[in-house]
């Protein structure tokens, strides 16, 4: 696909040493194609964009504006996780990830998953103000998730399978949930045994059990 932009010598300027347009262009569709054509004012800026220039794109054409500071670029095809990339990006400024049941989705560890997008971030970067999305549940945390606990998956960062699953376990879901993800997060080789076990270490006596009952179902010798 070609896209026809016009950039201004400001634009030149502000990109990185040596690079030209059509690089810079091309970055910027590969980066809104991993992330079903969204992309956010921070990451344009890194690409060399400057704000002046996204106005000028937005109103030739080559760019929708989604939200404040939030984009779409036109022409990329809409993936079927297209919401839950959005909601992501949204957040990402406060350091957010996908989590919860929508992690589950994306693993292909539950038959299907919540309307709702569920993310989860650092408990001061919770906004203050209600989300204009009624599609997003927020889940806070007061300690930072750690390397091993984050991955990428479809364009977007969530908690990793063992954090997904003790993460379920944790806000009650129903036990048959976790016994089915447990199964098929084993059967799959997305997670040992012994990495749930790990994951669920400082957690509730009640999650402890509901997981290791889960890892018995699904591997005996564990």
């Amino acid at each position: 696909m070609y896209i026809r932009v016009t950039y201004t010598r400001r634009d030149m300027a502000s990109a990185e040493p040596g690079s030209s347009r059509t690089d810079k262009l091309q970055r910027l569709f590969e980066l809104a194609a991993g992330q079903a054509g969204y992309f956010t004012a921070a990451q344009a800026r890194e690409l060399g964009y400057s704000a002046r220039s996204l106005v000028h794109h937005v109103a030739a054409g080559h760019v929708e504006r989604m939200s404040r500071g939030f984009y779409r670029l036109v022409g990329v095809p809409a993936g079927p996780y297209e919401d839950i990339v959005a909601a992501w990006l949204k957040l990402v400024p406060r350091h957010a990830v996908v989590s919860h049941e929508t992690a589950l989705a994306l693993y292909d560890l539950a038959p299907s998953r919540s309307h709702e997008t569920h993310l989860t971030l650092p408990r001061e970067f919770r906004p203050r103000t209600p989300q204009s999305s009624p599609a997003v549940a927020l889940h806070t945390t007061t300690v930072p998730l750690r390397r091993d606990e984050v991955t990428n998956r479809f364009g977007v960062q969530l908690t990793s399978p063992a954090r997904t699953i003790a993460d379920i376990a944790d806000i009650g879901a129903d036990p048959s949930v976790v016994i089915e993800a447990t199964e098929r997060a084993i059967a799959s080789g997305l997670v040992s045994p012994n990495e749930l076990l790990a994951a669920v270490k400082r957690r509730s006596g009640r999650v402890r059990q509901l997981v290791a009952r889960a890892i018995q179902k699904a591997d005996p010798r564990a």
